[in-house]
């Protein structure tokens, strides 16, 4: 039996996670649920958000997953104790890739690009405790960043100027690796590539999370490399389904790698 991994996001970031194990095992059996009719999380309460999660991971746990990815930064910082308290399958979270960030600057300059919820939630101040030692690190919150990815515009001058203009004070400090503390933001990868020199790393946390979620799935028994027919990924959207399609469609006309995806009728 095929391995059933059910994954959230606010809105499509996620599916670079998804793309991330579909691409190590296509015939994977993957559920994915963004939730577009409360997107973005970014600017809301932790709470109203926790509320979300919770909704979220009963919903996928109710398609019998067999573990469960937040593939969200700002939930995994709101709620990902309490859905491990709650729900007895294995549960991998996000959190910004500061720690391998830290790790490969040799400058001691690194940046963290973040929606407002993860900027300022207590999972940052952590790493930011744990990791940040005597480097330093400028956190960057990036208020409608994750909003045009949602749209589709993940190129063009609207986000060039966004990242440039947040980038130019850790560039000027020395700047030589950059986390990704949002989902969405993997999906910038060609326009970070164009605003950064080459030495500037960038780090992004959704293929270690797909490599953590294998190992969870070797754990309970199951061959994550086993062959198989490939599968689409099963989409649902919170809201409108064509909007989400839309999303995905402008994402591939501007490059972005997805796997075959059947999206769904619209979840309550």
């Amino acid at each position: 039996m095929a391995a059933r991994v059910g994954i959230f996001d606010s809105g499509v970031g996620g599916l670079t996670v998804a793309t991330a194990l579909h691409r190590h095992q296509p015939s994977l059996d993957i559920t994915y649920v963004a939730d577009t009719a409360f997107f973005p999380y970014g600017g809301r309460d932790a709470i109203e958000v926790a509320e979300r999660a919770r909704y979220l991971a009963q919903m996928l746990v109710a398609h019998h997953i067999d573990a469960l990815v937040v593939a969200c930064n700002t939930a995994s910082s709101a709620a990902l104790e309490l859905l491990r308290e709650e729900f007895d399958l294995p549960i991998i979270g996000m959190e910004p890739p500061l720690k391998p960030a830290v790790e490969a600057s040799t400058t001691g300059v690194v940046a963290v690009l973040a929606t407002p919820g993860t900027a300022s939630g207590a999972r940052m101040a952590r790493l930011h405790e744990r990791y940040g030692g005597e480097k330093r690190v400028f956190i960057l919150p990036m208020p409608g960043l994750a909003d045009l990815v949602e749209a589709g515009e993940i190129e063009g001058d609207r986000v060039e100027t966004m990242i440039r203009d947040a980038l130019a004070e850790p560039l000027a400090a020395g700047l030589d690796a950059l986390a990704l503390g949002c989902t969405h933001y993997g999906f910038l990868r060609p326009v970070l590539s164009e605003a950064l020199p080459e030495s500037v790393r960038v780090i992004d946390a959704a293929e270690p999370v797909a490599r953590r979620t294998r190992a969870v799935l070797r754990e309970l028994g199951f061959d994550p490399d086993a062959a198989g027919e490939p599968r689409e990924v099963l989409c649902y959207a919170t809201g409108d389904p064509a909007s989400l399609e839309a999303t995905i469609d402008g994402l591939r006309r501007a490059g972005a790698d997805l796997p075959t995806m059947n999206i769904g009728r619209p979840v309550a």
